[in-house]
């Protein structure tokens, strides 16, 4: 038997159907539905439109009355977080605006390396629990698909730790947790060969545990100075693309190349960009890769921020993300750093909510997800206020009231 549910009146709903997957949005482009009303059936948007209307079409739904000024949109997705690991590292923080260099703070102990360590010495029940802990936690921003890699294991051992912590944590949370393998990050201190040889070695023995145990079907590596070169990079992508596995690269954070190799090898998304030039915008609005930008990391570092509007003005797709992580961004604000983005690089509020829904999915090669039309899930947030430009003028400090995943009211702030 079919499951129906109305739910409304919302003052403004925002549906973001009939927005376009690239480049440049307005906001007079958004769709906002007055008294509006959503009709769901078995965890999939049916129909939206006038809560009144749709009331006296559908008597047989189960009515949840909305009774406050309240504004609607999808829920977001973070497609780019770091979210299973232990430790902490403000002293890094600490160190890094007291003017400490990367490798000063490497010598004292800190950097990846220093997080590696700490989620190595955690146990598996512990990573589920701390992985679950901060995934609540970006629940309650009305945050419902998020995307976690590993890349704190660095082993074959402790890489299948982290993977499994993560599938462990998508199945004890309402949440859906898209992990994806990082396994090459950094090459490790305590691997006695070269890179290349590390590499092989992950893509050899790790990637088949992957498919087989149904792990993650993502891949991402970092491809910079302090990490793997674009050509060390190429052989284990190819594998891994072989293989049937989705590509996501961490490219131009500090110098240029790995967003060239993204748009080569057809990757999902090119993530960070903060150093990206003209010529590398361009590669990227012109190829079917998502732009992932991460202010935190901008703002976690005291970098320049991803060039959005140029790579908007282009013709990208923009998606932003937290890159939640404990060394560089440790905030784990998606609507308060896509807020000050959007200050900095002048973007609409057509463009941050598009870059944290619908085009965030397809970062994540998600199709059913993201905007509130038929078909899609029945995955959405509630605020209460009047207006949907408050979410971001109040940069974050304005929070969901209620969030929806699959039809089901999952976080409600009133209790």
């Amino acid at each position: 038997m079919a499951v129906e549910k109305l739910i409304g009146p919302f003052k403004q709903l925002l549906t973001l159907r009939g927005l376009a997957l690239k480049g440049t949005l307005k906001d007079d482009e958004l769709e906002i539905i007055s008294r509006a009303g959503i009709y769901i059936v078995n965890g999939k948007v049916k129909s939206v439109g006038n809560f009144d209307a749709l009331k006296a079409e559908q008597p047989q739904a189960e009515i949840t009355e909305i009774t406050y000024d309240s504004v609607c949109l999808p829920s977001f997705i973070d497609c780019h977080t770091h979210i299973a690991f232990g430790g902490n590292r403000a002293n890094d923080f600490a160190m890094r605006n007291a003017g400490s260099s990367y490798l000063e703070i490497a010598e004292a102990g800190g950097g990846i390396w220093s997080t590696v360590k700490h989620t190595r010495d955690c146990s598996i029940e512990d990573l589920i629990q701390l992985t679950i802990n901060r995934t609540e936690a970006l629940l309650a921003q009305g945050i419902t698909t998020v995307e976690v890699k590993s890349g704190y294991g660095l082993s074959i051992a402790e890489e299948l730790k982290m993977l499994r912590a993560i599938h462990s944590a998508n199945n004890k949370t309402e949440v859906d947790l898209i992990a994806t393998c990082l396994a090459a990050h950094m090459l490790p201190k305590d691997y006695s060969g070269s890179a290349e040889d590390y590499l092989k070695e992950i893509a050899d023995q790790l990637f088949p545990i992957l498919k087989k145990e149904k792990l993650s079907n993502r891949i991402d590596a970092f491809v910079e100075k302090s990490a793997f070169s674009a050509e060390q990079t190429k052989p284990y992508f190819h594998k891994a693309k072989e293989m049937g596995f989705d590509i996501t690269i961490h490219a131009d954070q500090f110098t240029t190349s790995g967003s060239k190799l993204a748009v080569e090898l057809g990757a999902l998304s090119a993530d960070h960009l903060e150093a990206s030039t003209e010529t590398e915008i361009n590669l990227i609005a012109n190829a079917d890769v998502v732009a992932v930008a991460l202010p935190a990391a901008s703002l976690g570092i005291g970098c320049a921020f991803t060039p959005a509007r140029k790579l908007l003005d282009a013709g990208a797709c923009l998606a932003i993300a937290t890159d939640w992580n404990p060394g560089s961004a440790p905030m784990g604000n998606l609507i308060g750093s896509a807020s000050i983005l959007a200050t900095m690089e002048k973007l609409s509020n057509a463009e941050v909510l598009s870059a944290i829904t619908f085009r965030a999915a397809k970062a994540l090669g998600l199709q059913d997800r993201g905007r509130l039309e038929q078909g899609m899930l029945a995955d959405f947030v509630v605020y209460e206020t009047d207006n949907y430009q408050n979410i971001t003028y109040l940069q974050g400090s304005l929070q969901p009231i209620l969030v929806y995943k699959n039809g089901n009211n999952i976080f409600n702030r009133k209790g």
